[in-house]
């Protein structure tokens, strides 16, 4: 048994051959995680049931063995019915996650469409498909490189 948050082969095999800047997309339940990705991606379904898993179980887990530069998640257009209602609850969730692993609160939205071009990117390695039913929950990591630790 492996003593690490995280331990689906996988997902750990994707992130182990992962360089610098690979895009990882971590789905809610309503992304069409079956089209919309890059031509290099692995899909991995984690959709057993509504709600199970979620993105922020999949985003800590992934934040845990991996470095992230940078968190986007999916911007509402401002002609979306959905932008009446403002930010997304989970947005804040995800910006504590960060804060909590020393990435800072930065959470950026990329708008619905250039998103989708984003995921499509060679860069792509990996989408988690989740059964998160959080609306507008999506969010793309921008992996980074080992650091040396500061004593």
């Amino acid at each position: 048994m492996l003593k690490t948050p995280l331990l689906h082969p996988e997902i750990l095999a994707v992130l182990a051959r992962s360089g610098h800047h690979g895009k990882v997309l971590i789905a809610d339940g309503n992304y069409p995680a079956s089209t919309k990705r890059g031509p290099n991606a692995t899909l991995v379904h984690l959709n057993l049931a509504p709600g199970i898993t979620t993105v922020a179980q999949v985003l800590r887990a992934i934040i845990s063995v991996a470095p992230v530069d940078h968190i986007h998640v999916m911007g509402i257009p401002s002609d979306d019915p959905y932008a009446q209602f403002g930010e997304p609850p989970a947005w804040s969730e995800f910006r504590a996650i960060a804060a909590e692993n020393g990435l800072g609160s930065t959470v950026e939205p990329i708008l619905k469409w250039d998103f989708y071009r984003a995921v499509e990117s060679d860069d792509h390695v990996l989408t988690v498909q989740t059964g998160d039913q959080a609306l507008w929950a999506n969010v793309l990591l921008t992996l980074g490189c080992r650091v040396p630790d500061v004593a």
